[in-house]
């Protein structure tokens, strides 16, 4: 497969207010291919955020190198095209929407990139259909629920045809509903567009569909697989302070107790499957 990113024994430090240094990111070794579904999990402190912020040149190695897309990120005349090929969306929908209606709000990138204005419509157009969001183009975003601003910042990335998609927690502030509807949005980008996607969170379900999955503990990774491969390791999981999904946790629990059922079941379905075949 062909690389999207590489990462070659990234370290990345930073001065504490004490005067010492702490290293946040400890020479991480990661390839990511494109169209690739990367889930990075991992609790608070670990590193996961450090690292995606890396991943468009938000920060800079202290030591090793990023290539995004062929572009090293410790070159500054290369910012400007891994911005545009490599977009970040954050945890917080109203740190990314800055204009008072949506469809200004998406042209917004595609406009400092200084793309013509026919250009820029039809990729408006374009991106808000792509996140189910072409019916409130003239509408204010401050009025939208939190899951409707969160598919709108995404559009504002997608109308920059972007090839990859950083997202850092992008459903940490929304209800169930909101939850649900951006990550449709992110999954329907991969398979559909081929966008590639790498995908920070906190809940393990949002997990069980990559086609990847990076557990990071101490700025390192400790674990690397299919979900599958990952969630069957519960206990070394929970010993990372980290939760498996809801059905692995019962198969987990269904196994200690003598049910001969396999503990890497992901889904209802699965489920009901090998309980009841």
């Amino acid at each position: 497969m062909e690389k999207m990113i590489e990462i070659e024994n990234l370290v990345y430090q930073y001065l504490k207010n004490d005067g010492e240094s702490t290293k946040a990111l400890k020479k991480i070794n990661l390839d990511i291919y494109k169209g690739e579904f990367l889930v990075i999990l991992g609790h608070n402190g670990s590193g996961k955020s450090t690292l995606a912020k890396h991943l468009n040149a938000i920060l800079l190695p202290s030591e090793g190198k990023v290539v995004v897309d062929g572009l090293d990120t410790a070159n500054p005349n290369n910012l400007w095209d891994i911005r545009q090929r490599a977009g970040m969306v954050f945890q917080n929908p109203d740190n990314q929407l800055i204009a008072t209606i949506v469809e200004d709000d998406v042209a917004f990138g595609p406009e400092n990139l200084g793309i013509p204005s026919e250009e820029i419509r039809k990729r408006v157009d374009q991106a808000l259909k792509l996140v189910g969001m072409e019916e409130y183009a003239e509408h204010a975003p401050h009025l939208l629920s939190g899951g409707q601003k969160q598919r709108i910042a995404i559009a504002g990335i997608i109308a920059m045809k972007p090839k990859c998609i950083i997202l850092d927690e992008p459903t940490a502030m929304l209800d169930p509903s909101g939850r649900k509807e951006v990550m449709q949005t992110i999954k329907k980008l991969n398979r559909e567009e081929g966008i590639t996607i790498v995908h920070i969170t906190h809940y393990m379900d949002e997990a069980v569909d990559a086609d990847r999955i990076i557990v990071m503990e101490s700025g390192e990774i400790v674990l690397q697989g299919k979900p599958k491969e990952i969630f069957s390791q519960v206990e070394q999981l929970k010993s990372l302070g980290l939760d498996v999904p809801q059905v692995t946790e019962i198969a987990y629990e269904l196994n200690k107790s003598g049910v001969p059922i396999e503990n890497n079941i992901l889904t209802v379905d699965e489920m009901v499957m090998k309980l009841c075949p």
